[in-house]
């Protein structure tokens, strides 16, 4: 990534990257990879503390400053007291990756008004009050990057996931949208949209489901999260600079 971050000649050491749902998965793949550089990391989870420490020692072995916070990111006032600590320790985020999300698997038919508000809320408003909130000290400094983990079901739709899709959609539009308003400050803002990834999040499918998935893909099998932590690191780099506003999907040509 080089010794200094854009024009603000910002060095490795003191930039830091906060990890919306870091704790698990894709997000807990993206948090080593920037650790693995030096970064400084804020790792954030809800409820998954044990599960976010975990991450956080893995994060400190490459001799990164790491820090755990909780927050409802359904929740303004929650998301402005994680905005305070990280202020008072000096690590206001550079870069922002919004990955925390849940997915949710059934009819439209069945949906109820409850649970769409839930996973609208988490994925979607979640998603705008965390950027809301961390975008003006990217701005002052007219430097960022915001990262937005969308999913291929956001491009495609998916039959069974209309609730979901419609979250991922609604962050995929957030995300071209935002990136016209935030060019002329120096930030950048793409979106992330996955295919398939090894992760819990495809817990709810039997074995023969999983197998079935991955004939389906031509790439013959599902990502790991590396592989989706990878292209964060590199939307993040001061020499990514003028890709903005870009929905990208690593999906091993399931969808193209």
């Amino acid at each position: 990534m080089g010794g200094e971050i854009g024009q603000i000649g910002k060095p490795i050491a003191d930039t830091t990257v906060l990890v919306t749902g870091g704790s698990r998965g894709i997000g807990a793949a993206i948090a080593e990879r920037f650790a693995s550089v030096g970064m400084k990391v804020v790792i954030h989870y809800q409820q998954s503390h044990e599960a976010a420490n975990e991450v956080a020692r893995d994060c400190l072995e490459y001799g990164a400053k790491v820090m755990t916070v909780c927050a409802d990111l359904r929740s303004k006032e929650q998301i402005e007291r994680m905005k305070e600590k990280l202020e008072t320790f000096d690590m206001l985020p550079d870069i922002l990756v919004n990955n925390a999300g849940i997915s949710h698997y059934g009819l439209l038919a069945d949906v109820t008004e409850e649970e769409w508000d839930n996973v609208m809320s988490v994925n979607l408003k979640g998603t705008f009050l965390c950027t809301q909130a961390f975008m003006p000290h990217m701005i002052s400094q007219r430097y960022g990057r915001i990262i937005n983990i969308s999913s291929v079901w956001g491009i495609s739709g998916a039959s069974c996931e209309v609730l979901y899709s419609a979250t991922k959609g609604g962050i995929n539009a957030f995300t071209k949208a935002l990136a016209k308003e935030l060019a002329p400050s120096g930030v950048s803002v793409n979106a992330v949209a996955p295919g398939a990834v090894e992760t819990s999040m495809l817990d709810h499918l039997a074995e023969d489901e999983l197998q079935m998935l991955s004939d389906e893909i031509p790439a013959g099998r599902l990502a790991k999260p590396d592989e989706i932590s990878s292209l964060v690191y590199f939307l993040a780099l001061p020499d990514s600079g003028y890709i903005t506003g870009q929905v990208i999907s690593p999906n091993g040509g399931w969808v193209t």
